[in-house]
């Protein structure tokens, strides 16, 4: 395990574990798990269940397995299996097993024997709709099905039947054999196997039944000797059914269901259909886009796994749901970044600026800090020469209230360099901003001239050494806090969520960047090195995160 050094905060799953320790209630130490569906990739929410269930075993000495329920075969792929994988270590965590439930298929099929020979269980040839009409409402009580009391003999034999594939997908069902009045619809004789012949990854074509989650799960976590099965509030009403299995199986270990509010996060969708959707769509260009609300996306977009565990922690775990701003998100990444990241300096809209009294030909390699707040983090060699390249929006000729940048016959810092006046602005023949020409005062670097005070300093690279670079500005995904709560989801996709600005110029030593590399751009945001498109020496560069809430609500 690890992160020891980093517990999670308070919470009432952590009260319950810790009686339990102190009753000695398990006989084991605590073991919980975290069992994903290889039916997508993992998103901002699968990394609250992460961070809970690995940060409670490792802050007890326990264990922690990753189980894939990969039950469901026609929704399932290795590639999914292999990104979660990659998520779960890449956010810092490692597995004390790795399990699937399709490890389990033989003996859950010996426990649903076992359920029809105890007359728990019973092969039902009802439709998948007159199961749920006969199922009834939380007012009304269910209907029994004409099978429900079809004798033990003759299910065993059509349940065997059914294994050795005899019977059309749809044809039989097996039912648990519980309540059909209970008040918890749950409870009312549940399907627990169906028939479905379909490709399974791992077990090719043995199997043409599968079993149902709500009853694979509970008997999974039992084989493991799971103590605690931490789980999201939806299977709250489930629990009855997990807890009933187990003691008609009388299975050796009783894991405890507990239950927590899944992560509701503000302008973001989490459904792993309407992810998928988005996908294949091609609103997103992939699982991985750094708009996704995904693990992968958030990594490339340059988030931190230290960054996504604060915001877990700072979140904590509560049994009530609520929504969480993003900014809460957004600070989180913008702390660990601040703290972390060198800076550098990218110019993003090009705008010539000839310094005229700066003699031909020379180029200075000006030593300039990588962190204001670190000199630990070193200094960084920037060329200066004659012709540089500023902003555009830093320039101004009729300046608003404020403007603290250039303006023609007005003085402005370099970072790192030199005070310069302008004194003469060039246009082409439209009426656009093409060339400044200015001149520099050698005895101002890293100082002020004497006498005055030069407020504004901007940034800059040097014309002839700038390396060429896309930048993408990536924002949020969606312009509505609850995107789910839209008729079509997809009408409030944000039109500028991404913008790709490909004539950008950064500083030398950027062309170093690798994909574990953060950087804050100077006065512009946290940037990335793009970990796909960076290739054959083109930089692409990816905005994580801009340098203060531009959705700040007023």
């Amino acid at each position: 395990m690890s992160l020891t050094d980093n517990p999670i905060p308070a919470n009432f799953i952590r009260h319950i574990i810790g009686d339990d320790l102190k009753s000695n209630k398990h006989s084991s130490k605590v073991a919980t798990r975290f069992p994903p569906e290889p039916n997508g990739y993992l998103h901002i929410g699968h990394a609250k269940s992460i961070c809970l269930n690995f940060g409670l075993a490792a802050e007890n000495n326990g264990t922690c397995n990753l189980r894939f329920d990969d039950t469901n075969p026609e929704k399932e792929s290795i590639e999914y299996m292999e990104s979660i994988e990659r998520d779960v270590k890449w956010l810092g965590f490692d597995w004390d097993g790795l399990f699937h439930a399709s490890d389990y298929f033989e003996q859950l099929y010996q426990y649903a024997e076992q359920l029809i020979k105890q007359g728990q269980a019973y092969v039902d040839s009802l439709s998948p709709e007159e199961i749920r009409v006969n199922r009834g409402t939380l007012t009304e009580p269910g209907k029994e099905s004409p099978d429900r009391h079809r004798p033990i003999e003759e299910n065993l034999d059509l349940f065997r039947r059914m294994r050795a594939g005899e019977f059309a997908d749809g044809q039989y069902v097996l039912r648990a054999k519980i309540d059909m009045a209970s008040p918890n619809i749950n409870m009312r004789d549940p399907v627990i196997y169906r028939i479905r012949r379909v490709h399974h990854h791992r077990t090719a074509d043995a199997w043409c039944i599968y079993p149902m989650y709500d009853y694979t799960h509970c008997i999974s976590d039992a084989l493991e000797g799971i103590t605690h099965s931490i789980c999201t509030l939806e299977f709250e009403d489930h629990r009855p059914l997990y807890d009933w299995v187990l003691e008609q199986l009388k299975t050796p270990c009783h894991p405890q269901q507990i239950e927590f509010a899944r992560l509701q996060l503000e302008y973001t969708i989490v459904s792993k259909r309407k992810l998928n959707q988005l996908v294949m769509e091609k609103h997103v260009n992939g699982w991985d886009d750094p708009r996704m609300p995904t693990i992968a996306g958030l990594k490339r977009a340059g988030v931190t796994p230290k960054a996504i565990r604060e915001f877990c922690e700072r979140i904590g775990v509560t049994k009530q749901n609520s929504w969480i701003e993003m900014s809460v998100l957004e600070y989180c990444i913008r702390e660990d970044l601040n703290e972390n990241s060198p800076r550098a300096m990218a110019v993003m809209n090009p705008l010539r600026l000839v310094i005229d009294n700066y003699p031909d030909g020379k180029t200075e390699q000006l030593v300039i800090g990588n962190h204001p707040q670190k000199p630990e983090l070193g200094n960084r060699d920037v060329p200066f020469s004659k012709v540089i390249l500023i902003e555009q929006d830093d320039f101004a000729e009729i300046p608003p209230p404020k403007f603290k940048r250039l303006v023609n016959g007005g003085e402005v810092r370099l970072r790192g360099a030199y005070v310069i006046q302008c004194n003469e602005v060039l246009k082409d023949d439209n009426g656009n901003i093409v060339e400044l020409r200015c001149t520099y005062d050698p005895d101002t670097l890293g100082k002020n001239p004497e006498g005055r005070k030069v407020k504004g300093v901007i940034h800059w690279v040097s014309e002839q050494h700038a390396l060429p670079a896309e930048i993408r500005l990536y924002d949020r995904l969606f312009t509505v806090p609850n995107p789910d709560n839209e008729a079509n989801f997809l009408d409030v996709l944000n039109p500028d969520s991404l913008q790709i600005l490909s004539d950008c110029r950064v500083e030398t030593s950027l062309g170093k960047a690798t994909t574990d590399s953060r950087y804050q751009f100077e006065r512009t945001g946290y940037f990335c090195l793009d970990s796909k498109d960076s290739v054959d020496g083109k930089l692409v560069f990816n905005r994580t995160v801009t340098l203060r809430d531009s959705w700040e609500k007023d």
